[in-house]
């Protein structure tokens, strides 16, 4: 079987210490690339030529683009990746599907506007294009585990899911994608909630806030809090919390504990052995990506499919609204924008520089 044709959007510039103004994914995309048989990269792009010559001569790239347009027109490809800051991710999505390739996987968030993310699914639907998004924290073994022990039925029936999160765009859509890992896809029926960005915090030239408490009921009556403090606060105390009939699981905890369990009538806590594993990985990336291609090359739907990351993203932006409306916001989420950049740049909300 002849193999899988990739393309790179974004390659970016390694850095020693990723930061908010780049992480150079496509690294991270394509390391996972190479460990499968299947597939082959053909091509990348990026705006700046030195970036995407430095990452052509790391993985043998032949073709080596400044514009991802002339790429796809020019290079028939079966897969692109998308790695660039997520403004670009609605265009470069709509225009690789335009292009005919097989399969789309993007990086998060999915799009800077809720209608950007509804307008990416949608094209991709029509196409016939396989779209999904890196929540690669599915595949990593503190949250495995915890869904297998949740679906065991050791803590009973679930009824109410927790997150701590940096901040509910970047950072916290990993951590509310997980809960509909938790919750089996269900979508949320409404959402309450207040953010404050009262200090300017751009990531990837993104507002995100400093501070939010969410409430939201899904359908099947699970309800999902998320919340971060200020100042470093840990509200919570772990990333994911898992409240059933029976017990609570804890994912990433406050103390580096990547995971541990609690029975009702317990005193004490249960620390599963996993590994030198934590939150982050290692390994997630190229399960995910192996995943995506398999369920590509099988006709199967991926867990990481844009439909199930519609879930968090709409959780993400009704929460948002929710703070611009001051009021709960009723699913399915009628506006078309992002609430929080439109209410920074109308002036509704003024945060300061923040120092460095």
């Amino acid at each position: 079987m002849a193999k899988l044709r990739v393309g790179i959007i974004g390659t970016g510039k390694k850095k020693a210490r990723p930061d908010q103004f780049g992480y150079a994914m496509a690294y991270r995309h394509a390391d996972a690339f190479k460990l499968l048989d299947s597939c082959e990269m053909v091509a990348c792009a990026d705006i700046v030529e030195e970036n995407a010559a430095a990452f052509a001569e790391k993985y043998n790239v032949k073709g080596v683009y400044t514009d991802y347009r002339k790429m796809l027109a020019e290079v028939n490809l079966d897969f692109v990746s998308v790695c660039t800051w997520m403004h670009l991710h609605e265009p470069m999505v709509l225009d690789a599907c335009k292009a005919g390739v097989k399969a789309i996987h993007c990086e998060k968030p999915m799009a800077d506007t809720w209608g950007g993310a509804k307008r990416m699914a949608a094209a991709a639907d029509k196409a016939g294009v396989k779209l999904t998004f890196n929540h690669q924290r599915r595949y990593g073994e503190p949250f495995v585990l915890a869904k297998k022990l949740l679906d065991e039925g050791k803590i009973g029936q679930l009824v109410r899911l927790e997150c701590e999160c940096g901040n509910i765009y970047d950072g916290g859509t990993h951590f509310i994608d997980m809960f509909s890992l938790f919750n089996n896809e269900q979508r949320a029926k409404w959402v309450l909630a207040q953010i404050d960005y009262r200090t300017e915090n751009l990531v990837f030239g993104q507002p995100c806030e400093g501070q939010q408490v969410v409430l939201t009921e899904y359908e099947n009556g699970v309800f999902g809090l998320i919340m971060t403090g200020a100042g470093g606060a840990k509200p919570i105390g772990c990333v994911d919390r898992l409240i059933g009939t029976d017990g609570t699981i804890e994912v990433g905890l406050a103390d580096g504990k990547p995971i541990r369990y609690r029975l009702a009538g317990e005193k004490d806590w249960t620390v599963p052995d996993i590994g030198k594993v934590s939150i982050h990985g290692p390994g997630f990336i190229e399960r995910a990506i192996a995943d995506v291609v398999a369920c590509l090359l099988e006709g199967r739907k991926c867990q990481l499919d844009a439909s199930n990351a519609l879930i968090a993203t709409e959780i993400i932006f009704g929460a948002y609204e929710s703070s611009r409306r001051r009021g709960r916001v009723d699913f399915p989420l009628d506006i078309e924008d992002n609430p929080l950049a439109a209410m920074v740049k109308n002036g509704d909300i003024k945060p300061v520089k923040a120092t460095v």
